[in-house]
């Protein structure tokens, strides 16, 4: 089992006496050849291909900057901290780059580093190489600019020329760091914050580079995002215009004009600081959870309707249009037999959207073979089944517009079969389980960017589904969530399935049933456990003891429940141990981590009760044991293996 993280940020004690090089080895030096990927250009293919360091995870950047770029930096430290930082790691000469403007892209060479300054002295390659978007350049004109610069450009810049050679790799991933520090997390006003006492990384760096991938990741809704950018670039202006004026005022005049400019400089400052305060609330995650609730609790159409008053049940059936033998085969096969009692009707739509929008609980929506093209996302908050007539790739529901997300289910029990889902640009993913169960049986899900993800709260049944094509994970399992996936095939996504676990005591471990599945051709892992690193704090918690071994707490591990009919009892996970076959390897590997995970939870949670004066903790208060069934899974063909852990 690989620790990913590990390969990307290696500090290992061995490498503690060499203080020129210390904590800035991002890779392993044993292994030859760059570990970045090549970002091939799009457009003017004299320009060389540069690295690919843009789709950096969370834990990659939250990493560099608490360890390596920033520390504990407080805010008029920061550009000191990040000076000394690129001075360790950036190759001081000799290595080209593209300079990249709104422009031009043109390829230089770089001769010098100003680390204080953030700028590099370069030089144009001859002969030239360039790309214009909306004018034309010439190498003398190039040159000319160059001197108008003092042949300095700005390294955020600058993106590093494609080398297979690993010598470039921490420069080309230092200057990305760089870049995105400065364009998403540093604020103009950070500088001038009056208290210049806390840890800039703690109350700035974190949240913001939270917030920012929250919204990438779509836990934000869209409203408050829209909100918070309009915010971000009120508040932009607002600086501006404010230290335009203060610039202004003269600091020894006493004239009526400066008077009247410094009232409306307070005016702006007053301003100003409401803005900021906003944002400080917008990145703050528990606050920004109840914002976003608020956001949302006013959409009429996720909310459940229940039953109807007069208590009986639609059969809603979708067609644009349809012939008599179709009728014909649904009222022989279906409806007759299923659906022809008198508490049943039988209502027409053209589209499924319509469908289950007038739905209530208990309704029933049966799609006629067709492709369907919706607008907006499907919003399932009552317990009803929605049915292909068909086989998948004869029902087909594809989304085209952006959105936060295509199919969101909230009902108490949903079941969906038989219809193929094609996703575009949703922010979200193609089908997300907020909350309630919903099963789903025979469902093509043919993704573009985030594939099934479940939230704690969420119970998901998936079994004998095909899910293919996401950028992220196919399936995303959060913390608190119970999910069983029977039978299914998930593919050529960068990840196959992700279990989420917080650094939060109180978040529970998911439920997890995986079975006869086929998990294949991944980019990353088959299947990766995202956790935070070990630390000795809860060992030390339970330790701390003054020689009264009564009053030691005793942590049970939690059992594994293995779905094997000769099998009586539930068994320990030590006792069923085996060697697994060449593609199954992972099930057992699986097994144990989540185990260990749950049971180190499992003592924190007891260390901070005894904490509180509670000696005996509750057994059924803090039941947290994991009924895991990992078994005759196939994991084939994944690019990092079939299981690996990242910790954060």
């Amino acid at each position: 089992m690989l620790n990913v993280f590990g390969k990307l940020f290696q500090n290992d004690d061995e490498d503690d006496d060499d203080d020129g090089d210390s904590g800035t080895a991002y890779f392993n030096p044993d292994m030859a050849g760059t570990r970045l990927q090549r970002a091939e250009r799009i457009g003017d293919a004299s320009l060389p291909d540069t690295f690919q360091t843009n789709e950096l995870l969370y834990y990659e950047r939250f990493k560099a900057y608490q360890d390596y770029m920033l520390g504990d930096c407080k805010t008029s430290e920061v550009k000191a901290f990040t000076a000394d930082y690129l001075e360790k790691v950036l190759e001081p000469c000799d290595w080209q780059a593209q300079w990249c403007t709104d422009v031009f892209d043109v390829l230089v060479e770089v001769v010098d580093v100003n680390y204080k300054e953030l700028k590099a002295q370069v030089k144009l390659v001859v002969p030239l190489q360039c790309e214009t978007r909306g004018c034309e350049l010439t190498e003398e004109a190039m040159n000319t600019l160059l001197e108008a610069t003092l042949q300095k450009v700005p390294l955020q810049e600058l993106r590093v020329v494609f080398d297979e050679s690993g010598d470039f790799d921490q420069t080309a991933l230092a200057l990305e760091h760089l870049r995105f520090f400065y364009k998403h997390i540093w604020r103009q006003w950070d500088d001038e914050d009056e208290d210049d006492d806390f840890d800039y990384f703690v109350r700035c760096v974190e949240p913001r580079l939270r917030l920012f991938y929250d919204i990438l990741e779509d836990r934000v809704p869209a409203g408050l995002v829209a909100e918070y950018y309009s915010l971000l670039a009120r508040c932009s202006q607002k600086f501006q215009e404010f230290s335009s004026l203060r610039n202004g005022i003269s600091s020894d005049s006493e004239s009526e004009l400066d008077n009247v400019s410094m009232v409306e400089g307070l005016r702006m400052y007053e301003q100003m600081e409401a803005l900021k305060r906003k944002l400080r609330i917008m990145e703050n995650p528990l606050l920004r959870y109840v914002l976003g609730y608020k956001v949302n609790s006013g959409q009429q159409s996720c909310r459940a309707k229940g039953p109807r008053a007069s208590g009986g049940r639609v059969v809603h059936v979708v067609s644009v249009s349809t012939t008599v033998s179709q009728l014909q085969s649904l009222m022989a096969d279906k409806l007759g037999p299923k659906f022809s009692g008198e508490e049943f009707e039988v209502q027409f739509h053209s589209e499924p959207l319509l469908a289950v929008s007038a739905c209530y609980e208990g309704d029933v929506v049966i799609i006629l073979p067709g492709h369907y093209n919706v607008t907006s996302s499907i919003s399932i908050p009552d317990s009803i089944s929605v049915e292909g007539f068909g086989l998948p790739d004869e029902v087909v529901i594809e989304k085209k517009n952006k959105g936060d997300s295509f199919v969101e289910s909230t009902g108490a029990d949903v079941k969906i079969s038989n219809v193929k889902f094609i996703q575009h640009d949703a922010i979200e993913g193609i089908l997300c389980v907020r909350q309630g169960k919903l099963e789903m049986e025979n469902c093509v899900l043919q993704c573009e960017t985030t594939g099934v993800i479940v939230r704690t709260s969420g119970h998901l049944t998936m079994n004998m589904c095909d899910l293919y094509g996401s950028k992220g994970a196919g399936v995303e399992i959060y913390p608190g969530s119970v999910c069983s996936m029977v039978g299914n095939g998930i593919h050529h996504c960068k990840e196959g399935i992700l279990i989420k676990d917080f650094a939060d005591e109180l978040d529970t471990m998911p439920k997890i049933t995986m079975v006869n599945n086929v998990i294949h051709n991944n980019e990353g892992y088959g299947v990766i456990l995202v956790k935070p690193s070990d630390c000795d704090f809860e060992q030390n918690q339970l330790d701390k003891e003054e020689g009264k071994d009564e009053m030691k707490l005793q942590v049970d591990v939690p059992v594994i429940v293995v779905d094997d009919c000769s099998l009586k009892e539930p068994v320990s996970y030590s006792s069923c141990y085996v060697v697994p076959p060449e593609f199954t390897e992972g099930n057992d590997a699986i097994k144990r981590e989540l185990v260990a995970t749950s049971a180190k939870k499992q003592r924190l949670q007891k260390s901070r009760l005894k904490e509180l004066g509670v000696t005996q903790a509750d057994d059924n208060l803090l039941s947290q044991e994991m009924f895991v069934s990992i078994q005759d899974n196939q994991f084939r063909r994944n690019g990092m293996g079939s299981f690996g852990t990242f910790l954060y």
